[in-house]
């Protein structure tokens, strides 16, 4: 009974979905902050890493800080909005660490935001987001786009047959609830 409650794909799913949310909203103030004084934010941190066009890379940081946590809260392009933020969490890391040492109260929250943006990209943004949704409108729509882009509907090769679209449908759908043993 436990193990129909605790591993459950929907409770995985949930836990990306709460994975995605949190990390995006609470990096997105981050890169509006950047925005507030770029001038402050290249001449402490771009600068002494002596880094090329200091502004420029402090407007990517900010962006993709703003962009990517976007992406991660409406889980479109989940991936690339992960890596955006891996980039410059890597690059913030490597500046905490050549001007502090390894300074846990400079690390941890950068640390942090690293973890959760490299778990995402390897885990996907689970079922609860739009990148999922767009997978399924195009797995299910299969026989109309290929229709379109043929102009031969009765092209039979690539296309399986409504009822396996069905089949697979149906057993996609087939979600159990977690306490379904206690009401029957």
């Amino acid at each position: 009974m436990l193990n129909s409650i605790f591993y459950k794909s929907v409770f995985k799913n949930f836990a990306f979905l709460v994975l995605r949310v949190f990390t995006g909203s609470l990096l997105i103030h981050h890169g509006f902050e950047k925005l507030n004084d770029i001038n402050n934010f290249a001449d402490a941190f771009v600068r002494p890493l002596h880094l090329p066009f200091p502004i420029t890379l402090s407007y990517v940081a900010a962006g993709s800080e703003i962009g990517g946590s976007w992406l991660l809260i409406l889980g479109l392009g989940t991936r690339l909005g992960a890596a955006a933020i891996l980039g410059t969490m890597s690059v913030a890391i490597y500046h905490a660490i050549v001007t502090s040492g390894f300074n846990i109260y400079l690390l941890e929250l950068l640390a942090l935001y690293f973890a959760s943006a490299f778990s995402i990209i390897l885990l996907g943004p689970g079922m609860f987001s739009a990148d999922y949704l767009i997978k399924e409108i195009l797995k299910t729509r299969l026989h109309f786009i290929t229709s379109i882009f043929n102009n031969d509907p009765s092209n039979k090769l690539l296309l399986p047959s409504n009822s396996e679209l069905n089949k697979s449908i149906k057993q996609k759908k087939s979600f159990e609830f977690p306490f379904s043993s206690f009401l029957s």
